[in-house]
Parts: structure tokens; C-alpha cells; sequence
């Protein structure tokens, strides 16, 4: 039988097709190796919009660059079972535990620019709780990667729903998506939410309800 922790590995670590293993970036390619790698690419787009990489306020630009994209996109060396660790205990408590207002940056696959805004995560206890700065962090675990909002929102479920097995989980994300803000149709102060409900919040609408209420 497959060992249960590969199998979380392969479901919530591909940001594309649940399934398809993702490899750590760290087993192909040293952090240094990455970091020239990125320079090299961020040099080239410089030189392609027309400005002159060796000026002096760009010449470290490719550098800074390339520390900011490894950082932006963490989420890739992430280990689900090494955030939570020795956080997960035994508890006789089936009450909702809601964290709210969690906030949460990425960035969007499609044009490579910044979304960002809060999470909300809630679940019902099934004999075990999760330390609740783990929920924070593995939002934070999606959401460093190159992501879309849907996807983001199941994957922080899927993850929580894994390492609990609880009654039920609901993950609630608003962000802002710097694409429809800085291109395109050009709407600042727009919003989008996103949903992801399991379990007791799937199939109690009084349940969703109360969550959804604790959230506003």
C-alpha cells in the first residue's frame, strides 16, 4: 500500500493536476544555481522592454529579482507534515473553530503579478484539533506559488481535511488581483471570493450558515 504521506505529497503538492507528483525544487537545483538562473532571465527582460540593465539603479535589479521570486514561491520547498508537526492533539470537542482574516499574497499563474488578501478557515473537530497558527501557515504554503484564487482555496481545504479528518471543513478567500487592477479592465476595489465547503458545511445549511456569519 501506498504510504499515506506520499499519497498527501502527490494530491495537494501539484499546483496543476492532483495526482502527478511535483518534485522539490531543492533536489534538481541548488538555491544558487536557481538564483543565477532567474538573474540570467530577469537581465534579458530588462534588455527587452528597452532599458539598460547596467544602469545604476538596475544593476542589482536581476539579483534582487530572481531572492524575490524564490521567496514569492516558497510554497514549492513547503512539507505539509513538517508545518504541522507535533501540533496536531487529541481533543473531546466537536465545536466549530473558526480562524478568521488570515491574510495570505501570491501571485496569479497568468500573468505573473500579485493577488493578495485574506482567508478564513473554519472546521468542525472529529477527536482532533491543529495548533491554530498551522492553519495560517498552510495558507501560506498554497498561496506561495504561482496559483489561481480557485484552486488556492481547495488546496487549503483538501490540506486541512487530510491532516484532520474533521466533520467538516470551509475555507472562505477574498483577494484582490493586481491583473484587473493594473491591466486589463483597469478596476480598482474590486473583489473576488472564492469557496471551498466540506463535510458538515457541505451538507448543513444551518452549519454553513454560522460560519459564514462568524466570517462577516
Amino acid at each position: 500500500m501506498e504510504d499515506s504521506k506520499v499519497r498527501l505529497h502527490r494530491t495537494l503538492s501539484d499546483p496543476l493536476e492532483p495526482g502527478r507528483p511535483i518534485q522539490n525544487r531543492s533536489a534538481t537545483k541548488s538555491i544558487e544555481e536557481r538564483e543565477k538562473q532567474i538573474e540570467a532571465a530577469a537581465e534579458q527582460i530588462l534588455t527587452a522592454i528597452g532599458e539598460d540593465p547596467q544602469r545604476e539603479g538596475l544593476k542589482k535589479t536581476p539579483h534582487r529579482m530572481a531572492k524575490a521570486m524564490l521567496f514569492f514561491t516558497q510554497g514549492y520547498d513547503t512539507d505539509l507534515h513538517e508545518i504541522c508537526n507535533d501540533a496536531l492533539f487529541t481533543e473531546d470537542t466537536q465545536e466549530m473553530v473558526v480562524v478568521r482574516d488570515i491574510d495570505i499574497y501570491s501571485m496569479c499563474e497568468h500573468h505573473m503579478v500579485p493577488f493578495f488578501g485574506k482567508v478564513h478557515i473554519g472546521y468542525i473537530p472529529n477527536g482532533k484539533v491543529l495548533g491554530l497558527s498551522k492553519l495560517a501557515r498552510i495558507a501560506d504554503m498554497f498561496a506561495r506559488r504561482l496559483q489561481v484564487q480557485e484552486r488556492l482555496t481547495k488546496q487549503i481545504a483538501a490540506a486541512i481535511e487530510e491532516i484532520l479528518c474533521p466533520s467538516g471543513v470551509a475555507v472562505v478567500t477574498e483577494c484582490t488581483h493586481m491583473c484587473m487592477v493594473m491591466r486589463g479592465v483597469e478596476k480598482a476595489g474590486s473583489n473576488t471570493i472564492t469557496s471551498s465547503m466540506r463535510g458538515e458545511f457541505l451538507n448543513n445549511p444551518k452549519t454553513r450558515q454560522e460560519f459564514l456569519g462568524l466570517i462577516k
